[in-house]
């Protein structure tokens, strides 16, 4: 039998007699760890959900990797390549891929009796992925290609209509700045809003046929292609493997394609969002501290109220380190109370804000209308270990108190 464990768990099931001065401090000590480990759960679901939400809003407007000519510049007015590849068959098997399509870009100017604003002309054809605007458009629907005539239609975001007083049904007409400069009319058939302003006061989604004719190219050349895959973490990997099968690559013409990756294309949004977990790291750091120290407060009042108790085992031959381990014992079973409490409140919270959207958000300062959650069982797992180990460790040394109570004052202690 493991004399150490049954002394404590006689205590903390409080058969072991004595007073019970301790039970008050212990019970806030297994409230403070309870309500650490619920505010780390709910710190790491919510910077997930967070940094989830706006990732995929922004690869919404430009997928997870392009392809695009080598001497094109940074700019929305770029180099055709041709749409017929040889390689787009391989690439469409490639691991991790789930969507490739076609795009091209061109700078104008919307103008109305009274606004004007200047926007890109985003050309799409019949391989373009709609679900994105979907799931955001607020009025209207997605244009329509038919196969023998260009469309005229286009989709504008909420924030352009307002700023120039246009709705679903209106007809617009756009100016492009060059030689000679050209214009071109177009029906709104639907209205996205995304709340990431910086795109939505951008893009002007139209048939990639006006694009080609207004740039003098064959129906044969597009800006580049768009390359959605299923996994954010496995981006870098997924992004190598497309270079060797089309950066590699000379074309026809004597040109040289450029694989980029959206994180690439939009760097300060993703350094933004990786500034989440600097802030996500001070919240656990703080919440373990103060967990760890409200045990030790309440493990050295247990020492204190058993003081009686330590000096009679001391005096019938038990060595310091064995009397440790039964407080160790303690207060691992006080840790574990805790989490399992702590466990309960921040994953049963996160589930309520994932399915009912209690907690809104003012959407022009945060991109989305509600507090976005995101479970994920391997960092749950891992909040416990580390809560665990962490504050199981600072009782190291207040157990050794133990080691400076003499018998005979402890017996007499009172």
């Amino acid at each position: 039998m493991n004399t150490e464990f049954y002394i404590a768990r006689r205590i903390i099931t409080g058969k072991g007699g004595g007073n019970r001065i301790s039970r008050p401090i212990v019970t806030i000590a297994v409230a403070g760890i309870a309500l650490g480990l619920a505010v780390m759960i709910i710190s790491v679901a919510v910077v997930a959900g967070f940094k989830a939400e706006i990732r995929n809003k922004v690869f919404g407007f430009g997928s997870h990797i392009q392809i695009i000519n080598y001497d094109s510049n940074y700019s929305y007015e770029t180099s055709p390549i041709k749409k017929d590849q040889s390689f787009l068959p391989e690439l469409k098997k490639l691991k991790g891929v789930t969507h490739v399509q076609v795009y091209a870009t061109k700078p104008g100017i919307i103008k109305t009796k009274d606004n004007i604003q200047g926007v890109i002309l985003k050309g799409v054809g019949s391989d373009f992925d709609w679900k994105f605007f979907d799931e955001h458009m607020v009025d209207g629907r997605h244009i329509e290609l038919p196969d023998t005539v260009k469309s005229n239609e286009v989709v504008i975001s909420k924030k352009l209509s307002d700023l120039l007083n246009l709705k679903e049904g209106d007809n617009l007409s756009m100016y492009f700045i060059q030689d000679p400069p050209r214009m071109r009319k177009f029906k709104i058939v639907g209205i996205y809003q995304t709340y990431m302003e910086e795109f939505d006061k951008m893009f002007v989604l139209a048939d990639i046929r006006h694009i080609q004719k207004l740039n003098d190219w064959e129906e044969s050349s597009v800006s580049g292609f768009e390359i959605t895959i299923d996994d954010f973490d496995n981006l870098n990997e997924i992004a190598n493997n497309v270079f060797d099968i089309a950066g590699t690559k000379i074309q026809s013409d004597g040109s040289k394609l450029r694989v980029q990756t959206i994180v690439e294309k939009y760097p300060y949004i993703f350094d933004w969002i990786g500034l989440f977990n600097t802030n996500l790291w001070v919240i656990l750091v703080l919440m373990v501290l103060v967990a760890g120290f409200n045990m030790v407060s309440g493990l050295l009042i247990m020492i204190l109220e058993r003081t009686n108790m330590i000096g009679i085992l001391k005096a019938m031959g038990s060595r310091d380190g064995s009397i440790r381990r039964i407080f160790l014992y303690n207060g691992a079973f006080l840790i574990t109370r805790g989490l399992f409490w702590g466990n309960l409140l921040g994953i049963g919270l996160c589930l309520i804000q994932y399915y009912f959207r209690v907690f809104t958000l003012d959407q022009a300062s945060y991109y989305i209308e509600y507090v976005p959650v995101y479970l994920n069982v391997t960092q749950i797992l891992l909040l416990n270990v580390g809560a665990l180990v962490v504050t199981f460790l600072m009782l190291i040394v207040p157990s050794f108190v133990i080691s400076r109570i003499t018998p005979i004052r402890a017996i007499k202690f009172n």
